[in-house]
Parts: structure tokens; sequence; C-alpha cells
């Protein structure tokens, strides 16, 4: 796969194939520009080398045409600041080619959400065709659509010869810090799963049971292994179809040796609000009527102690409703802890998506390693799955 500093861009115009679905609040303010951000290096390189660039990009997920909350528009006024140069804008994917040929080296073009389309997600070739000749070499930057065989993200590469398709830095700096995690990683080797399903995580929790030293499972999935157990978890979010599941990921983790460490309490609610009545109860003793939406002080207390004594960490989802302030302390007091290991010398990966929010909003998005812009993308690629945006790049 070709890299960025492997390519002169000089006189080339790189149509370049970013992740700019960031979140607008309800007057079309970006409330979080980490997509942004993390593009501006490969964006800049190109700048620098006198090439010219066309940015392609989806933003939330339109049905069925344009739709103006979903318009790329909102964003030009941040690109521009961005990037120290005025971004001019594109209002139709398939009418971009006038203004795409008029660019000249420094310049920057966006172009409207290709979603707007219907033919970008199914990935028809056609669509991809007509996107080509916006660019004579084509970069791909958006590591969160890169399990998507869409367009934009995979199908318009083989219009391009082997040596014009190139890897962004961020495609190739989330693609080098998985396989850091997954092949290189030091020991003790930490995963940390949460989120709400077991069945979202399924085959990344079988994946690292045969790569990892400890394995702490929290969140809404953490209800259905203590219901599996025997427990009473009252009206704790549950899978009744995954319990046996459950039971046998806990006897394979016995069987390879793994550390798994499931939490002991919970704080419960009695209702699934952040003004809730509060109280603490035995994961397995939830009395009916109330339901567990954080991890207990004990347990909290208990998954920071492992993930302290880390040298290798990923995290990949929430450990409680942490979106509510009430529900939030045992993702902060795990946040907390790898923010102590990453300082005392390990090496973390978050996981995107919740985990990154987490991250970002807890203050702590410094003081760990690396973060993921890409949940799905990731998880796809942990579990072994080849992501379509990268191999069309490699030409296959």
């Amino acid at each position: 796969m070709q890299t960025l500093d492997q390519y002169n861009f000089a006189g080339k115009r790189a149509v370049v194939r970013v992740d700019f679905n960031v979140p607008l609040d309800k007057s079309f303010a970006i409330t979080d520009d980490t997509r942004i951000r993390a593009a501006t290096p490969t964006i800049k390189k190109i700048l620098a080398d006198g090439g010219s660039v066309v940015l392609l990009s989806h933003l939330g997920r339109p049905k069925g045409g344009p739709e103006d909350k979903f318009s790329l528009k909102h964003i030009v006024a941040r690109l521009s600041q961005e990037y120290g140069t005025e971004v001019q804008f594109a209002t139709d994917a398939l009418q971009a080619q006038a203004q795409a040929d008029a660019l000249q080296p420094g310049q920057i073009l966006l172009v409207e959400n290709v979603r707007f389309y219907a033919e970008e997600e199914k990935g028809e070739a056609g669509f991809a065709e007509k996107l080509a000749p916006l660019g004579n070499v084509y970069v791909n930057d958006a590591f969160g659509a890169a399990h998507r065989k869409h367009a934009s993200t995979a199908v318009m590469a083989s219009h391009f010869a082997p040596a014009d398709r190139v890897a962004g830095y961020l495609l190739q700096s989330e693609l080098d810090n998985a396989q850091k995690v997954l092949e290189h990683a030091e020991r003790p080797f930490t995963a940390i799963m949460g989120g709400a399903k077991i069945s979202d995580k399924i085959q990344l929790i079988e994946k690292l049971l045969d790569k990892v030293d400890n394995l702490l499972i929290g969140g809404g999935m953490a209800y259905t292994f203590a219901k599996a157990q025997g427990g009473q978890i009252g009206s704790s979010l549950l899978e009744a179809d995954k319990m046996d599941l459950a039971l046998r990921l806990i006897e394979q983790a016995k069987a390879k040796g793994v550390n798994l460490v499931l939490p002991t309490d919970s704080l419960i609610a009695d209702k699934f609000a952040n003004d809730a009545q509060i109280k603490e109860a035995a994961n397995s003793e939830i009395p009916e009527g109330w339901m567990g939406l954080d991890l207990g002080p004990e347990s909290s207390k208990a998954f920071a102690e492992v993930v302290r004594n880390s040298k290798t960490i990923l995290w990949n989802g929430p450990m409680g409703v942490f979106e509510m302030p009430s529900f939030a302390k045992g993702t902060q007091a795990v946040a907390q802890a790898i923010a102590e290991a990453t300082e005392a010398g390990a090496f973390s990966l978050i996981g995107g998506g919740d985990s990154a929010a987490a991250v970002n909003q807890m203050g702590f998005s410094d003081k760990v390693s690396y973060i993921s812009t890409g949940g799905g993308a990731l998880l796809e690629y942990m579990e072994g799955k080849e992501l379509p945006g990268v191999a069309a790049l490699e030409g296959r």
C-alpha cells in the first residue's frame, strides 16, 4: 500500500476521501471537530508539495436525497480556518467537475455530501466512475468509513493506476496502531470491553481471548453475564438469547488462562434518568424495578487496579451510561487509570465511538497513546475482517 510520504503531489489534483461526519448542534455548529483535525496533516502535505485538493465526505445518514441538516456547507468556514485558506464548495457531487478542473496548486474544493446520492452507499460502479475524474490521484484518509464498500471509499480507487492510490496519514496511523496492539503488545495486555451488547463485540472478544492477559467486561453487556451465572439483575439490560454464549466465554477465558474480570457491584437506579433514585447493589442482587447503569465503587476500584498494572491497553465501550453525570463514575475511573498507566509507559489504544467521546469529554484525550476515529472500522479490522477501503488501496 502506497503511503503519503512516498508520493510527490506537485502539480497533482488529489481527490481525498475524508471522514468529516462530525456532530452538529441545532444551529449547525460543530460540537466535536476531532475528525476534521485528524485529516489536516494529509491535506497540508498535499498542499505543501504543490498540489490541489478535492475533498469528498459523507455527513449523517440522509434518506433519499439532499437534506439541509446533512449538508457539508455547514463545515466550510471551519475548514477554511483549519487550513488557513478559503475552501471552495461544490453544491452537487456530480456537478463539481468544472470547479475541480479550475483548481490551482494550493487550492481546496469541498464537494457536497456524497450520500445525497443513494448510489454512494450501494457502491455503484457508474457513480464511482463519475466521481473519479475529480482528481488524478486518489487518497483515502477515511478510516471511519473504510469498512464500507461504498463508491467513494473503495470502488472509485479502481479508476486510478495502482501508483496513484495512496493511504493518507490518518488511515496509515490507524492501521499501524491497531497492528501494534494486535501483534506487538507488551505484556500485561488488558482489553476493556463495554457498551450495551455482547452480540456487537462477540467476534472481537473471542479473538482477544487468544491475545490478552486480562479481559475486563463492563457496561450493559455485563448484566447478561450476571444473569447467566444465576444472578438477579432487576430490569437491567439483558440479551436473554446470549446467556449461553456468556457462560461459554467465561469457560474459554478459563481454558486460555485469561483473567476475565466482571463487575461485582453496580450503581442502580429506579429509572433511566440522571435524577433517578440511586443506590449501590451487588451485581447479582439487583432488586426488581431497579436497573444497573454504572460500575459500583468496588468494581471501579478493581478495574482501575488491573488497568494501572498493564503495559498495553485496548478500550472499546463505556462502563456505564456516562452521558448522564450520575452514571459516569465507572467510565471516569477507567479513563483515569488508563491515563495513569500511559504516563507510566503503557501503550493505550482507545477504540472510536463512545470510548473516544468519553475520553475527549472527560479531558483525557492528551493523556492516552492513540484515539481511533473509527468505531466500526476498528472493530472489524481487529476481528480480522478485510476492510474494503484498505483492500482497494492495495489493489485487491
